[in-house]
């Protein structure tokens, strides 16, 4: 479906659930999240008549996000009535990867075709201050997993943090010439609660071109990360930059949260609520809030936080 801008609306994120076995800064509070009622949040049932809803408008590409999507008890469940939806051509994940090694393999199996793990360091030592209350090990077993399984797609996801993580561009980068997978440097938000983070900790993607002089452009791929590749590696780099270089003109994509709230747009404090309706519904909310997903989200820096209202963990990662 064609939004209001002429964009052509293909993709949702969709998140199962607020709560993660982690405490990312720059995702959720220290504390967690106050735990919904179970009656405030989507069913498994609603879950898939939204994904049918959505399929009838023209979405073709799902990813399953959270909070941490593992921690759902019937997340298995879920992909896999997702992905045997008529018209979804494509199930992904986002993922912390800790519960990969016993999940792996059912996921992929459920329909899962491609996984992105976050990975923001390889120093153990800063792993445990960046998620609180991780170890590296765990994220580096559940990667691991992701290969053996087979998925279609291993992508890492490191969010730039300036004078954290990065003097590990080059080693985080070596990764794609050791490995099979892809790595994507994504430009820290400023989301409204990243009280955490001063002005120095938001830097641009271009720090990467600086740090790896030897990255060759490639071709685009129908995302929005710009696409390099180190001479010889397995795996290609993506910059992302929704801060320096927004690409709000070309973004395909919606989505709902775990409470059943629709954003078209990840910065608007704009939602739509689908919780209660019946496929004619949901249906009718998702053409009306495609119809007013906003040309930009509007100007993002240290001294500018994102209007959406919400963590991280409470939209989808």
């Amino acid at each position: 479906m064609l939004d209001s801008f002429g964009r052509d609306i293909t993709y949702m994120r969709i998140s199962v659930t607020e709560l993660c076995n982690l405490r990312c800064r720059y995702c959720m509070p220290e504390d967690g999240v106050c735990k919904k009622a179970h009656e405030e949040m989507l069913t498994e049932d609603e879950i898939i008549t939204a994904v049918k809803a959505a399929a009838s408008l023209g979405i073709t590409k799902l990813r399953v996000t959270g909070g941490e999507p593992l921690v759902k008890k019937n997340i298995l469940s879920i992909c896999r009535r997702a992905a045997a939806v008529p018209g979804i051509r494509e199930l992904c994940m986002t993922t912390n990867g800790t519960l990969l090694p016993a999940l792996a393999v059912p996921l992929r199996e459920a329909g899962v075709r491609r996984v992105n793990i976050s990975l923001d360091t390889l120093d153990a030592g800063k792993f445990r201050y960046i998620s609180r209350c991780g170890e590296l090990s765990q994220a580096v077993d559940g990667i691991r997993a992701a290969l053996d399984a087979g998925f279609e797609k291993v992508k890492l996801n490191a969010v730039l943090i300036g004078g954290f993580n990065d003097g590990e561009i080059p080693a985080l980068a070596e990764l794609t010439r050791r490995y099979p997978l892809d790595l994507r440097f994504i430009e820290l938000m400023p989301m409204y609660d990243c009280g955490d983070f001063g002005p120095d900790a938001f830097i641009p993607c271009t720090v990467v071109l600086d740090r790896l002089p030897e990255l060759e452009a490639m071709a685009p791929d129908g995302g929005v990360a710009k696409l390099y590749r180190l001479p010889g590696a397995q795996g290609s780099i993506g910059l992302i930059s929704p801060v320096s270089a927004h690409f709000c003109r070309d973004c395909n994509r919606i989505r709902l949260t775990a409470d059943g709230k629709l954003k078209p747009c990840l910065h608007s404090g704009d939602e739509y609520s689908l919780k209660g309706l019946d496929f004619d519904g949901m249906a009718a909310e998702l053409r009306r809030a495609i119809l007013c997903k906003p040309s930009w989200h509007g100007v993002l820096d240290a001294g500018n936080r994102s209007r959406a209202g919400r963590s991280m963990n409470q939209i989808g990662g």
